[in-house]
């Protein structure tokens, strides 16, 4: 990821008033003047104090700190979000960079940059209000509540609602927001009714987490992962979070009778995307899992490499991330297991409109 910063100097306001004040500041000597001579040396000096004021001013953009949370610093790397976890699904902490081996398509990768930091991500929250989700409506909003509690503070969320249609809960003028109450707010703003649309709203809410400013970025989905309204298909929904930029994490609510329920869509997006799928047997169960995802996502380690591959081909490309830790043998990690490399735009033949 690169990050773009403005190139404008707030000097230029600064001294714009400045510089006005010692022209007029010239013009009043000059009247006073008696010697050509003088006045031409005074006029001089006016000139070169900008300058001279200029070079005692340090450039924002030269003094001011990178942003602590920029990870990625080129568009060919690939940044894995990663869990480690022993053989009792116990959270391993304090590894570091040579304790971790990434491969791609089975060719070993060199760690550009490793964190294990409790950085601010991206968040979405893509949230079923379909008729079937009436009754646990209730458990699904304080579950997501307790999710952005439970988040690191600067955050930036946003909340995707959808039944046979697709809605962000914010405000057109919010994209995104750290405040409780704007979430809830934002979870509470439609009835639960009609069909389920849950690719349409995947792809909507993929394309706006991109939009936000954090390395790491993550959808937690609540649904019954069934689809009976999208103009969007899974393969579709696949592709999109092929990309190596998104993980989710899916929380499948639906009653036995439930003929529209689809377990294996949510375990699928989670396990490709390096998320975990829930399946709660109690809508209780529902809140303290959101609590458990906001403390995965708060540490994990954050792994970044340059593949070895430059093909820009759009082809797959299979990941797998190991670790293991001394006294406790190889580690179990979740991370993401592949990405579609970036494809360069065809060539336009000769004579053709772009």
């Amino acid at each position: 990821m690169t990050e773009l910063r403005s190139s404008a100097s707030p000097l230029q306001s600064e001294f714009r008033p400045q510089a006005v004040q010692w022209v007029v500041m010239g013009a009043r000597i000059m009247v006073k003047c008696a010697s050509t001579l003088w006045c031409l040396v005074v006029l001089l000096v006016l000139i070169a104090l900008p300058t001279l004021a200029r070079t005692q001013v340090s450039s924002p953009s030269q003094s001011s700190e990178d942003d602590p949370y920029i990870i990625s610093v080129s568009v060919n790397m690939v940044v894995l979000s990663a869990t480690a976890e022993d053989h009792k699904h116990i959270p391993v902490s304090g590894l570091g960079k040579d304790d971790f081996q990434v491969y791609e398509d089975g060719v070993l990768q060199q760690i550009k940059q490793f964190s294990h930091e409790d950085i601010p991500v991206t968040a979405g929250l893509v949230i079923d209000n379909s008729g079937s989700m009436g009754p646990k409506r209730a458990d699904v909003i304080a579950a997501a509540l307790a999710f952005a509690r439970s988040s690191n503070p600067k955050d930036q969320m946003f909340v995707v609602n959808f039944n046979e249609k697709v809605s962000f809960g914010l405000p057109a003028t919010i994209p995104f927001t750290d405040q409780v109450a704007q979430l809830e707010a934002a979870l509470s703003r439609i009835r639960t009714k009609g069909e389920t649309a849950l690719y349409d709203a995947l792809a909507v809410a993929l394309a706006h987490l991109r939009k936000g400013t954090r390395d790491k970025k993550v959808l937690i989905v609540i649904s019954d992962g069934g689809d009976n309204a999208s103009q969007h298909k899974l393969a579709d929904i696949m592709a999109l979070a092929g990309q190596p930029d998104a993980t989710i994490y899916t929380i499948g609510i639906f009653d036995d009778q439930d003929a529209d329920r689809n377990p294996g869509v949510l375990k699928r997006l989670a396990k490709d995307t390096g998320g975990e799928a829930f399946l709660p047997e109690s809508l209780k169960d529902v809140a303290p899992i959101c609590e458990r995802i906001a403390h995965d996502i708060r540490n994990q380690y954050t792994i970044a490499y340059i593949s070895t591959n430059k093909k820009r081909d759009g082809t797959y490309r299979v990941i797998q991330v190991k670790a293991s830790a001394p006294g406790r043998g190889e580690l179990l990690v979740r991370a993401r297991t592949g990405y579609f490399a970036p494809l360069n735009p065809q060539p336009i033949a000769s004579g053709e409109r772009p």
